[in-house]
């Protein structure tokens, strides 16, 4: 039996969080190795570790995998949530890399200067509501079932549930004018695994706050 995969990263969300979620809602239990130092950081580039000098890093199977969208894609191939067919596949690739693009310009809001965070709040919101969740709401309409890509959950639902989170902190009634989402967003938060780790004292991390970001910005 193999070992528990291990995740190695700083103590916050970051890249790593969409791979907790897809591990979590596989029903997969992890460890978590957290970068605090800048030495913590060095040490695992001088031992080899980092392929190409950058986490996340997850060590699983007996590798010691890094690059986001590689981890993502092996474990949602692992544990069955990656489609029954190429063509399923590249829906769950395209879904998964327009809510990567809207959760990227969420995650770096805390790190960006305080005069453009306002407009770039307002940039998120504008983009979430007519480019990204338009989209969603659409697939979930013309699909007709209760997932995006065949009828079962998928690697594409997972990512697109902690997109929504993350949005409705940006603006809690972000989701007001897509009715299709909110019942999604229901539903999904109550598949057993995924409501284990939206409980409090899972391995789910917080929002990025100014004493995460100081922390952030002294290792890297």
């Amino acid at each position: 039996m193999a070992g528990k995969p291990k995740l190695h990263y700083t103590k916050g969300r970051g890249k790593m969080e969409s791979i907790r979620w897809l591990l979590a809602a596989a029903g997969v239990e992890f460890e978590e190795e957290f970068i605090e130092t800048k030495e913590d950081l060095e040490k695992l580039r001088n031992d080899g570790s980092l392929l190409f000098q950058q986490v996340p890093m997850v060590e699983i199977d007996g590798m010691k995998m890094v690059q986001t969208r590689a981890i993502l894609s092996y474990i949602a191939a692992k544990y069955n949530l990656y489609g029954k067919d190429l063509k399923e596949r590249a829906w769950i690739d395209m879904y998964v890399e327009g809510t990567t693009d809207l959760m990227g310009m969420i995650m770096y809001l805390p790190f960006q200067p305080a005069d453009t965070k306002e407009k770039n709040l307002a940039l998120i919101i504008e983009r979430v509501t007519t480019r990204y969740f338009p989209v969603y709401e659409k697939a979930l309409k013309d699909h007709g079932h209760d997932y995006l890509v065949g009828n079962k959950l998928s690697w594409a639902d997972i990512h697109l549930l902690e997109a929504i989170l993350m949005a409705e902190e940006c603006k809690p009634d972000i989701l007001s004018a897509f009715p299709l989402l909110q019942a999604f967003k229901g539903r999904t938060s109550n598949i057993p695994t995924i409501k284990k780790f939206l409980q409090p004292g899972s391995q789910r991390k917080p929002p990025a706050d100014e004493k995460f970001v100081a922390v952030v910005r002294k290792i890297f």
